[in-house]
């Protein structure tokens, strides 16, 4: 298992050497947030779960990128098959644009080998808005005509597809975004055009425990490419007893993340992770913070079955 983890790993490395901007939001802790990109997580966890993660970036730098993300996801049968529903909702601010997906996700969900393979597929209805204000300076007689006059906001639709595989101490996740890679055209007629690029997520981790059971190693990686950008985000964690967890991770040519967390009480985890970029951008930023907060509850309890002795038999 080590051994195949660290050729996966490496393997990431090698073939993501080149990392420039992306068009979806970017998150540290992805391991906690994995509906965000891939619909076959949908009902993964065989609980009823929600996460809610805020994410500032570059703090301190006018204009950087905030996101906050609600999702949630459970598990049901259906005429005698497993299938996973979730909800995912996300709200970016990035400069002037402030813009909001909603997205539905479906997955069918069967058993190989020691786990269960999620195939999932979502459809996301998305408003992007343009809020600026423009100083034009006085005297100026014309103007740029590809700047909007007025505030714009459009509608559109968009559709992902992903597989997750999880057994009882490891997964792996394969997804697409942006599956239409829908043309969104502002009303104002000299506003640039708005295409979103298709994106292909990767992501697989696992828990190897080590000779003292109370403490395990959790390491994970997660890679994404639009066909000219490429990142790869590789994590290890140590966990404590099941409750409590620190570890490390590393942005390829970005960033150094730290990250801890604890489990509050049953099913409520809650995370925290600090980036510290070491590109240029490090001379005009605090770096990045981001919080994750999760909990999963299972309602349908196991039945205990008690038996009673009665005095009529004694």
């Amino acid at each position: 298992m080590k051994q195949l983890l660290l050729i996966f790993l490496c393997s990431f490395i090698m073939f993501f050497d080149k990392v420039v901007a992306q068009q979806d939001p970017q998150y540290s802790q992805y391991m906690f947030n994995q509906l965000a990109f891939n619909p076959g997580y949908a009902g993964s966890r065989d609980a009823i779960c929600a996460t809610a993660l805020h994410r500032q970036q570059w703090v301190g730098l006018n204009g950087a990128p905030v996101t906050s993300v609600f999702s949630a996801h459970t598990p049901f049968r259906l005429f005698g098959q497993d299938h996973g529903a979730g909800l995912n909702v996300v709200s970016d601010q990035l400069g002037f644009n402030k813009d909001i997906s909603i997205g539905l996700n479906y997955a069918y969900r069967l058993n190989v080998g020691p786990g269960k393979l999620g195939i999932g597929v979502s459809g996301i209805f998305m408003n992007k808005a343009l809020k600026a204000s423009w100083h034009i300076p006085k005297g100026s007689a014309d103007t740029d005509p590809s700047i909007p006059a007025a505030d714009e906001s459009i509608m559109g639709f968009d559709m992902g597809l992903g597989v997750f595989y999880r057994s009882e101490r490891a997964y792996l996740g394969l997804s697409t975004t942006h599956l239409l890679q829908p043309d969104l055209k502002y009303k104002e007629k000299n506003t640039s055009d708005y295409t979103l690029k298709r994106h292909y997520y990767l992501s697989g981790g696992c828990s190897i425990p080590l000779k003292n059971p109370i403490w395990e190693l959790d390491p994970s990686v997660m890679a994404y490419s639009d066909g000219v950008a490429s990142q790869v985000t590789a994590n290890l964690n140590i966990m404590y007893n099941k409750k409590f967890w620190g570890g490390v991770a590393y942005r390829l040519n970005d960033a150094l993340i730290a990250m801890i967390g604890i489990e509050l009480f049953d099913g409520l985890k809650v995370g925290y992770s600090y980036d510290y970029s070491y590109t240029d951008i490090r001379r005009y930023s605090g770096g990045s913070h981001e919080i994750v907060v999760n909990y999963c509850f299972n309602i349908f309890k196991e039945r205990i079955i008690k038996k009673y002795k009665s005095v009529r038999y004694l």
